[in-house]
């Protein structure tokens, strides 16, 4: 049979306690209103700025083209060099400015709400 994985017995009150007396660590100031259990009092703070309301954050009408457009450009720079209809001579900056272009977009649309 195996053995009880359940421990019992232990101390469950710091160390130097005893029944019906309050330990050094348990004891409150009454007189000090920040030290009470369960109670805090948020004071003011003049640099609390609330957040804005979901319906005042309208982005403009060009943000939504220039991701598209970044998106859509980058793709397509990438799509033509993978197929050679580069001009000039085939080398990497024509990934490079596609990879580059469509992090654009993506980081455009991150602004976009």
């Amino acid at each position: 049979m195996a053995p009880s994985k359940r421990r019992s017995g232990g101390r469950t009150t710091p160390k130097g306690t005893k029944p019906g007396r309050v330990h050094e660590t348990h004891r409150l100031d009454s007189s000090d209103t920040h030290s009470l259990h369960g109670q805090s009092i948020a004071e003011a703070s003049s640099r609390y700025t609330p957040p804005t309301l979901r319906e005042q954050k309208v982005s403009p009408a060009w943000v939504p083209i220039l991701m598209f457009s970044l998106l859509g450009l980058g793709s397509l720079i990438i799509l033509l060099y993978y197929l050679g209809f580069v001009p000039g001579d085939r080398n990497n900056w024509y990934l490079f400015s596609g990879l580059v272009t469509v992090l654009g977009g993506l980081f455009t649309a991150t602004k976009y709400h």
